[in-house]
């Protein structure tokens, strides 16, 4: 039961990651590639070089990642770069299959180019990330130097190498104007990366403060199911004992939870602050790996 429960879940994770290979070589086939729009990562260095050795955008890609993937397996294993070699594949064939077959079907409105080529990489890397795995190249890297820096997010350090990579490709291609929408393209790409990856984990942290905890407590606990911890603290100024509420609230229901307090205690002195990154109970697992 155990071994067709792990083949089943081994399979779902490979169609995730042939999908969003798919997806991922739409948006370099259709809206990337043929506007010279180079945005970032080794997707962008292999548009540059099939510019200069014209072998195909999905085959610089897969070479370039020859000596990245040797890396990945020295520090990550053989179960990430199976997944990865297998992403790096599928997204290298896709890429060039659709740029031969998919003619008909390329945009060369720069503005929808530079939108959708940004938000189907971003979805599609997210996916694979989600399944233990990368697209190879400048993922590995941000994978690499998350270890060492993790509390930046993937999306930010993907924006940081990606402006190296735009400023290559503005000086071999020397097309300005692809360039500019190319930073369209990996803005929007770092904001649908994050939004897959930590959107569904977004939350408020609540810290309230008020002589009505009982009654506020009782009624976040009964009306909206939520997990509440009591933090014991001590005024500065008053010396009193208080009892300060502490939960984290999704996004969703946020505005009711703050409703309960203003109308148990209009006084109540309230903190809410965001939560991007939460483990335990009905979030994230400890033992997921950290994207």
């Amino acid at each position: 039961m155990t071994k067709r429960k792990n083949l089943s879940r081994l399979l779902k994770c490979y169609l995730l990651i042939t999908v969003a290979s798919f997806l991922y070589g739409i948006g370099t086939a259709i809206f990337s590639d043929p506007n010279n729009i180079a945005p970032g990562g080794f997707t962008g260095v292999a548009i540059v070089l099939n510019r200069i050795v014209p072998l195909g955008t999905g085959a610089w890609f897969l070479i370039l990642n020859i000596p990245i993937l040797v890396l990945g397996t020295w520090k990550f294993g053989w179960h990430f770069i199976c997944s990865t070699l297998y992403a790096t594949g599928m997204i290298s064939f896709f890429t060039d299959f659709i740029a031969r077959y998919g003619k008909a079907f390329i945009v060369h409105d720069m503005v929808l180019a530079s939108v959708f080529g940004g938000l189907m990489a971003g979805v599609s890397m997210a996916i694979i990330f989600q399944q233990g795995a990368t697209s190879g190249g400048s993922d590995i890297i941000i994978k690499l130097l998350r270890l060492r820096y993790p509390h930046i997010k993937t999306g930010g350090l993907l924006f940081i190498t990606d402006i190296f990579v735009i400023f290559f490709a503005t000086l071999v291609i020397k097309d300005i104007p692809a360039s500019l929408y190319a930073f369209i393209t990996v803005f929007i790409n770092g904001i649908a990366l994050d939004k897959v990856l930590y959107g569904s984990d977004e939350a408020k942290l609540l810290f309230i403060i008020s002589d009505r905890h009982a009654s506020i407590t009782r009624r976040l606990l009964k009306e909206l199911d939520l997990g509440v911890t009591h933090v014991y603290g001590q005024g500065a100024f008053s010396g009193k004992d208080k009892k300060v509420i502490m939960c984290v609230v999704r996004m969703r229901i946020s505005p009711q939870a703050q409703e309960i307090v203003k109308e148990e205690d209009p006084e109540a002195f309230m903190i809410i602050t965001s939560a991007t990154e939460i483990y335990g109970e009905g979030y994230k697992s400890y033992f997921d790996d950290k994207i």
